[in-house]
């Protein structure tokens, strides 16, 4: 498994060019030019725990708005699949299509290990607990989708410039709509950092 360097508080967020799930190509920094972005990246087809994810945002969307929070998903499938998978799980929100992952590896995301994305037992837990209250199992991913991929969520401020970096423990680790809506301590998402700001071990 080879270890990609995660991007840290203050960072410049790399700015790439994708598809829609449409098939219109954009620019990821015309996302936060204007407004403060929560950019959700998420794992295979197959897991429940991005379908809870991906739940969580579209029910906190009117909240992010009225923060002046916009909202983004970017998947790992073509642009057709991503289109059809968006219009279950994921309806009303911006879905980007990164088949190629060149966007998870600029964000620092890669594969898991074997305890966070199946041995462990918060995601047991969880698995149990989806398929039980939403009928969601573990399936096998598509063809093309990496079934070790990690999730991860980020917010960027106007200034092109990472205000949060959520690296996640593991596959049922999900940063808290609280969090996403009201920062650390009531953190204006909103405000530059002054200086970077290291994250503690």
């Amino acid at each position: 498994m080879t270890t990609i360097a995660h991007l840290k508080f203050n960072d410049l967020a790399p700015d790439l060019e994708l598809e829609t799930a449409e098939g219109t190509r954009i620019r990821l920094s015309s996302l936060w030019e204007e407004h403060t972005l929560v950019l959700a990246f998420t794992r295979h087809f197959g897991c429940p725990q991005c379908k809870e994810m991906l739940d969580q945002l579209v029910i906190s969307k009117a909240d992010l708005a009225r923060k002046g929070i916009s909202l983004a998903v970017i998947t790992q499938a073509e642009p057709g699949s991503a289109r059809a998978f968006c219009d279950q799980y994921a309806q009303g929100v911006l879905c980007l299509a990164d088949p190629t992952r060149q966007a998870y590896a600029a964000y620092g995301l890669g594969q898991g290990t074997l305890r966070q994305t199946l041995f462990s037992p918060r995601v047991w837990r969880s698995n149990a607990r989806l398929k039980k209250t939403r009928g969601w199992k573990t399936e096998l991913p598509p063809a093309g989708q990496d079934a070790m991929l990690m999730s991860g969520t980020f917010i960027i401020g106007t200034d092109g410039r990472i205000r949060l970096p959520y690296y996640y423990d593991n596959i049922a680790d999900h940063p808290s709509v609280e969090l996403l809506l009201n920062g650390v301590m009531g953190m204006d998402w909103g405000k530059p950092f002054e200086a970077a700001i290291e994250p503690k071990s």
